[in-house]
């Protein structure tokens, strides 16, 4: 990966997370203020928390990231401890799309409880089908991990080929 690739991604992610930052901050306050003024505390309350729930997880994902670039630039990315960066990147993306699917469930719910102010349940199954989607995306990351295993093994088998070969000269 060029320094001009990592450079890039780097600016992209910090600015992720000091947008995410924001919206957490403003979330946090707009929210509070709208819950006191919401008669449906029932459906705003885990609808905060489900979005500030979101924010973390990218954040999460976006930090383990920076860690794997870091590990690219030095050249250690083939190694154990990149596993552990990749297996936190597939958590959080698989909580992203539960928590997208408690979206569902949350619009869901508060169309059987008010009438009048009903979600469409074809947005409900677009939210369902999106949280798919995502989970997929964690099945994809879960494939990489498998690849970089095998990268790995094979660095380890390289070196120790070339050890013998060192010892033989």
């Amino acid at each position: 990966m060029g320094k001009l690739a990592v450079l890039a991604l780097r600016i992209v992610i910090a600015v992720a997370l000091a947008g995410a930052l924001f919206v957490q901050s403003v979330i946090a306050v707009v929210m509070a203020r709208d819950i006191d003024e919401a008669q449906r505390p029932d459906v705003v309350v885990p609808l905060v928390v489900i979005v500030l729930l979101g924010i973390m997880s990218m954040q999460v994902t976006g930090v383990c990231i920076w860690r794997l670039l870091t590990m690219v630039r030095r050249g250690t990315v083939f190694s154990h401890a990149a596993f552990r960066y990749v297996d936190i990147v597939i958590g959080a993306i698989a909580a992203g799309s539960l928590l997208l699917f408690g979206i569902a469930v949350v619009a869901a719910y508060g169309n059987r409880t008010t009438p009048g102010d009903e979600v469409a349940p074809g947005v409900v199954g677009l939210i369902c089908g999106a949280s798919l989607v995502v989970a997929g995306v964690a099945l994809i990351v879960l494939v990489l991990r498998t690849l970089l295993a095998q990268a790995v093994a094979r660095d380890a088998e390289a070196r120790h080929l070339r050890s013998e070969l060192d010892e033989v000269i």
